[in-house]
């Protein structure tokens, strides 16, 4: 048995939300149009990964 394991696509998109939306957490103290920018983008892959989980 292999020690490494690939992640799925929807590991993928949910390693990749957590990531935009701690992004998105930082930046708002101190740039609110960047911040809401990332918000957006975060929710694009949360709209992805439903779709993905709902196959």
């Amino acid at each position: 048995m292999w020690p490494f394991k690939k992640k799925s696509q929807s590991e993928v998109l949910r390693a990749r939300y957590d990531a935009l939306m701690k992004e998105s957490f930082d930046l708002s103290t101190r740039d609110r149009a960047a911040s809401d920018l990332k918000r957006a983008e975060a929710e694009g892959v949360m709209d992805e990964l439903v779709r993905l989980e709902g196959k």
